[in-house]
Order: structure tokens, then sequence, then C-alpha cells
């Protein structure tokens, strides 16, 4: 009975979701009540097990970073400098955008680098009268992208990188760097050819910025210094990450701390509280709820198990299976619970004989992180440019996006099949023969 339940309740919300009719926080913080309504969990089961306060406090630590950031024009001043180099023309805007915020996901996370980038971008599009959606779109699919190639780029690598002591943090771009490099640039040059008919620019509006000083829109008071520094250390510490061990959501809560007691004169707190995207944050609350639920009456488990048995423990089955399941599952949950799930499932395969655990554990992380880019729940970065976008009135429509990132998704994820079983599964084969 709770296990009917749970999967009705989610599924008629995501339905509600889909539909964009609601307001998307309302609906996913509605789902989750009525599980706990109905008896699915407990108030202690959600608030100890399911919703993870450590991605909502770091949401919520880069978001006061860059309210007060905002406050001092940086944002504005390089969303200038960046259009003015490429003449205000909007392809190699374009591909400036992309090749940032991979990199930049691959460096940092890919939800800090949205956090970063969008307020950018979104000036940059107001300054040109430009469609904003093909920029949030890349943006969103160069972060899942970006963000697959190192341990700290994406939260599922994060936590296969903390239960696999082998695999360090070159062994992550040493095994998933050529692979996302390969999608990341077909990826870019699949979306110049859609989108290179919508993005003309108007002489007008390019001779206006070309004749815009960008010096004018900063402002040079004790506060863009000290947010510069704190953001600076704040971004140093995310890639110290993997040598201090240093969890990044401790990193981000001192930034965030520390910037708000340095500019406590010039930026009071409270006002910067309520620029934070509340709705964005709650909106990760109710999805947690949601998924909670599913991974509370086994469904996710049950998948994990069934898995197994449809491939009988044979390696180049489980690797090929892992990759698909994990990516098209991944578009329409987050994540992190199905990777917790599988886990010790693959951990539990070595006594099973199965020695070389690596292709599988190199399936998940591909599937998981790039999967993401099929539908706008389907990762974290997605939710926050969405969050972000409607903030702005330039709301993303959940059907729009699914018409472009799921079919980069089976891209990816035919790609992936390729890449693991030459590199990886191919040579098993052969050993074994």
């Amino acid at each position: 009975m709770e296990t009917t339940l749970a999967i009705t309740v989610f599924i008629i919300s995501y339905v509600f979701i889909m539909t964009d009719k609601i307001n998307r926080a309302l609906v996913a913080l509605s789902g989750g009540l009525l599980m706990l309504l109905t008896g699915v969990y407990r108030w202690e089961d959600a608030f100890i097990d399911f919703i993870d306060w450590g991605t909502i406090t770091l949401l919520f630590s880069m978001m006061v970073l860059i309210s007060i950031t905002k406050k001092t024009g940086l944002f504005e001043y390089i969303a200038i400098m960046m259009a003015q180099r490429v003449k205000g023309a909007p392809i190699p805007l374009l591909i400036v955008t992309s090749i940032f915020t991979a990199v930049g996901s691959a460096l940092l996370d890919n939800v800090t680098t949205v956090l970063l980038f969008v307020p950018i971008l979104l000036t940059l599009t107001n300054l040109l009268h430009l469609p904003v959606f093909p920029y949030l779109l890349t943006v969103i699919l160069s972060a899942n992208i970006g963000g697959t190639a190192t341990l700290i780029g994406d939260p599922p690598n994060i936590m296969i990188g903390q239960a696999v002591e082998h695999l360090t943090f070159m062994s992550f771009i040493v095994n998933l760097g050529p692979i996302v490099l390969l999608i990341f640039i077909c990826t870019l040059a699949c979306l110049i050819l859609l989108f290179r008919k919508s993005l003309r620019s108007r002489g007008d509006y390019v001779e206006e910025l070309m004749n815009l000083n960008a010096n004018d829109y900063i402002r040079k008071t004790p506060m863009l210094y000290q947010s510069v520094s704190v953001l600076s250390l704040t971004i140093i510490g995310f890639l110290m990450h993997a040598f201090v061990h240093i969890d990044l959501t401790t990193v981000a809560v001192c930034g965030a701390l520390l910037l708000l007691l340095l500019t406590d004169r010039e930026a009071d707190a409270e006002q910067v509280f309520q620029e934070v995207e509340w709705v964005t944050l709650f909106f990760f609350i109710g999805l947690f709820m949601l998924v909670g639920g599913l991974e509370q009456v086994g469904v996710i488990d049950e998948l994990a198990r069934g898995m197994m048995w449809l491939t009988e423990g044979d390696l180049p089955r489980t690797a090929i299976l892992m990759l698909w399941v994990s990516g098209l599952f991944s578009g329409v949950v987050d994540n992190i619970p199905f990777v917790a799930a599988m886990i010790p499932v693959i951990e539990e395969l070595e006594s099973y004989g199965m020695t070389n655990l690596d292709p599988l554990w190199w399936s998940l992380a591909l599937g998981a992180c790039l999967g993401g880019n099929g539908t706008l729940i389907g990762a974290s970065a997605n939710v926050v440019v969405a969050g972000l976008a409607s903030s702005a009135r330039q709301p993303i429509g959940f059907i729009k996006f699914i018409a472009y990132g799921f079919p980069v998704v089976l891209f990816s994820l035919i790609v992936s099949t390729i890449y693991i079983y030459v590199r990886y599964l191919l040579p098993f084969i052969e050993s074994s023969l």
C-alpha cells in the first residue's frame, strides 16, 4: 500500500511540475507533505535521512555571496567586458559562455558555477536584446557535461570518490576527461547549428554596447574589494577540497558568514537574506522529500537489485546497463539517492568474484552526471538556473527544455557506451578468452 502511495504521489507531483501551471516549489512540497500525511515516512525520516541539508546550505551560502557581490556592479562590469571582447556577436558569445561554464564546473562544481555566471549572462542578453533561452540552455548542458570530468564537479562524483579510495582527483580527469571533451565539443556544435538563425544582433544595440564604459558600472567601495577577496578565497577553498579534505559546504558557509560580517555597514543582512532564491531552496527540499518517499518504500533499491538480476553479475552487461539506467533514471529524479543506493551494490559484486569494478564506477559516474541534462529537475544546476531565470522573468518551460535536453542525453549515453566498451570492456573480454 505504501509503495503504491509513494509512486502515485511522485507521478502526480511530477506531472504538475511538468505542466508549469503551479509553482514548482509548492507542488514538490505538497507532494512531500502528502507522503508524510499518508504515513510513507515520518518527519524524522524526512529531516534526518532524505533532505540533503548539506546541498541546501551550500546553495544558500553561495546565494548570499552572489547577492552581496552583485551590489558592487562586478557582474555588470564582467558582462560588458566579455560582450565587448566578442564585439557583441551572439555566436562567439554562446561559445564563450559554453567554455566558461564547462571549465568552471570542472574546477569548482556545477552549482557554484551557474550561480556565479547566470547573473552575468542575464545582464548580457538584456544589453544586447538577445533571446535568453539559448544561453541558459547552453549553461545547463555545459555545466552538467563539464562537471562530469572531475571528482568535485558533480555530487555523484564526490560520492563515488569518497567510497572508492583509489579513485583520486587525477583518476577522474584521466578516465572521464577524454569522453567529456568529445561530448562537450559535439554538443556545442549542435547548439550553434540549432540557434544560429535566431541569434542575430542588431547594429544599434551592438554600437550602444561598444560605446559603454565598463568602469562606470562598478562601485569602487570597500565592499567591492571585500566581496572579490572573500569570493576568491571561497573558490580557492573549493579547488583545494580534494587536498585538504574540508567539506565544500563548510567552505561556502565560512565565506558567506565572513562576507556578511565584513560588509555589514554597506549591505544590510536582512536585505541580503530577502534576495536569496528561497523558492529554489524550497523546491529542492520538496524534491528531496519526493525522492525520499521512493527510497523509503524500496523502489530505488529494487531497481538496483533488478539490474544485478538481469545481468547475472556479468561485467560487460552490468557496466552498459549501469550506464543507461543511471542516465535515464537521473533525468527523472535527483541522481544523489540513486548513486547512494548503487554504491553498496557495486561494492557487493566484489564478494561474487568480480575483481575489476572500475568500469562500473565510470559507468555510474557518466550515467548519473550526463543524465542530469534530460529534464529541468534532473540535476541541481538545472534547478538553480531555472530559479534564477524565473526571478528575472525569463522562465524556462519544462517541456521545452526536455525537447533539447533529452536528445543530448541519448547522444551522450550512446557515445559513452562506445567509450566504455572500447576502453574498458573490450580488453576485459579479450583477456578472459
